[in-house]
């Protein structure tokens, strides 16, 4: 079943200490692009989410945003530039000593000096990923099973509309089944009228159709159109999705190619009005195609 390349899907994990949040939203787009926004504690994390998500969807504009709560030490290292307050204390004594104040160097007014206590990240990747893997999990089935019900809605869409087409192609071909009968009419009629007599040359009559069947024979195009149509509705129901929206842009253009050159072909007003319903018709469906995955 296909896969529309929009939906959205959220996830969130929790415990005592810590809570994570995660959001992602996908559009439709020609490639893959993947954008992350990520609390900085966890940027180590990007490029595992990235892949877990590339394993998951085939193509679209993915935007992930992630929430992080984190009220436990986990993460976070606490540094004292022991040389650093060592120098500042130097220096406030010698400035105590030239100008005769009074002693007032504490440790807490000497933590919060420039430099001296330093709050880094710790390495606890694991806990991390792995909690933040619950939420992931949760939001990228949630953004699946999204995907996958638009993409049903667009799949009944499309039936819907190549039965449409469907039906004109058979129109068609009904009408250019009388064309050649109707001109060998009008041919004659017309030579009759022209030299003035009711003596016609057969034999120049056959050669002339033969001309105008081979210039006018939409045959082949109806053919390739009714094959078109089966192709792209065996896709629409696969259970492989691996590159279906690119193979079914292409079956689009191939049956534009042809609906155009049935068009040219056409002398017949009906099958022109019919040529434009179908232009109509696949320009819809190429539209839909546009936001397959």
């Amino acid at each position: 079943m296909i896969r529309s390349m929009t939906g959205f899907g959220r996830g969130h994990y929790a415990n005592s200490e810590r809570e994570y949040t995660v959001e992602i939203k996908s559009v439709n787009h020609k490639y893959t692009d993947v954008n992350i926004r990520i609390p900085y504690i966890l940027s180590f994390l990007e490029e595992k989410i990235k892949k877990k998500v590339l394993e998951k969807i085939e193509r679209g504009k993915i935007d992930i945003v992630i929430t992080f709560v984190n009220n436990s030490d986990l993460g976070k290292k606490i540094t004292i530039n022991q040389s650093l307050a060592k120098m500042y204390i130097e220096e406030l004594r010698k400035l105590k000593e030239y100008n005769n104040i009074m002693d007032d160097i504490s440790i807490m007014k000497i933590a919060r000096l420039p430099d001296v206590l330093n709050i880094s990240q710790d390495d606890n990747s694991d806990i991390f990923w792995d909690e933040l893997n619950i939420a992931l999990e949760e939001a990228l089935s949630n953004l699946l099973e999204s995907k996958e019900l638009e993409g049903r809605k667009l799949s009944e869409d499309m039936l819907n509309r190549l039965d449409v087409i469907h039906n004109n192609i058979l129109n068609i071909s009904n009408y250019s089944t009388g064309l050649i009968e109707q001109y060998v009419v009008k041919l004659k009629d017309r030579i009759k009228e022209m030299l003035q007599t009711d003596i016609v040359d057969e034999a120049r009559i056959s050669q002339e159709v033969v001309l105008y069947a081979d210039k006018t024979s939409i045959e082949e195009e109806i053919t390739r159109l009714n094959s078109h149509i089966l192709q792209f509705k065996e896709l629409l129901q696969s259970e492989s999705i691996k590159k279906v929206g690119k193979k079914l842009d292409f079956i689009i253009q191939e049956m534009n190619r042809e609906v155009n050159t049935i068009g040219s072909k056409s002398n017949c007003l009906e099958i022109t009005n019919l040529v434009i319903e179908l232009k109509t018709e696949l320009e819809d469906v190429r539209e839909q195609v546009q936001n397959i995955e």
